[in-house]
């Protein structure tokens, strides 16, 4: 009498094979993983590229401020006589105002300007921060080449210019008491300084600034 073993009829049955879906989900996981870093790798390099540029634009800023200072100087000292009734445009100088406001970021407009040298004493070349500086200078009239307190040339039209009187106080007769009488003062005429910094990574900033100039 022949007896079979309970497990003899499984000897020679193959092994169930894998579906492969956990490697399915393992390479969906890393395709995913490697988007989100490549994602996080460009909004880096954007945050580094904006902060680096908001750095160039305040150094422009402040590269400005040499051309106010440089306008300024040669407005109080041509004040005197009438060097400032007529137009120069060598030195970047204009006796009225525009009579439309032109697109300052423009390089066009910008042909009769004054350019400062840098620190080496090149005009044109950039300065250490990489930053070169222009002005124009525009007196606050609508008439050139003609007195504050005249017509404009062959007109009868008057020049009507910006203008502030400061109280004289005592200086000319008046009172410092309150509710005493005052007395105008000398007038000062309005200036008006716009200034452009052409920075690094093609940074521009334009710069206005306005100034009282005793007549």
């Amino acid at each position: 009498m022949t007896t079979r073993s309970p497990l003899s009829h499984r000897a020679g049955t193959a092994p169930r094979r894998q579906g492969g879906a956990i490697l399915f989900i393992a390479l969906i996981v890393l395709v995913a993983m490697t988007l989100a870093g490549i994602a996080m790798i460009r909004s880096v390099d954007t945050a580094l590229g904006i902060a680096g540029n908001m750095a160039f634009k305040q150094a422009t800023l402040q590269g400005a401020d040499r051309g106010v200072k440089s306008a300024f100087d040669w407005l109080v000292a041509n004040s005197t006589g009438t060097t400032l009734q007529n137009t120069n445009n060598v030195v970047g100088y204009f006796s009225s105002r525009t009579a439309t406001e032109p697109d300052w970021f423009d390089s066009a407009n910008w042909t009769n300007s004054v350019t400062l040298p840098n620190e080496f004493g090149q005009v044109g070349n950039p300065d250490a921060a990489g930053n070169v500086v222009r002005y124009i200078i525009h007196r606050m009239c609508n008439c050139a080449d003609v007195p504050y307190n005249a017509n404009c040339a062959g007109s009868t039209t008057a020049n009507v210019c910006g203008l502030y009187y400061p109280s004289s106080g005592g200086t000319a007769g008046g009172s410092m008491s309150v509710g005493s009488a005052q007395f105008e003062g000398i007038p000062q005429i309005y200036y008006r300084i716009t200034t452009r910094v052409d920075g690094p990574r093609n940074t521009v900033s334009v710069v206005q600034v306005t100034v009282l100039i005793q007549v």
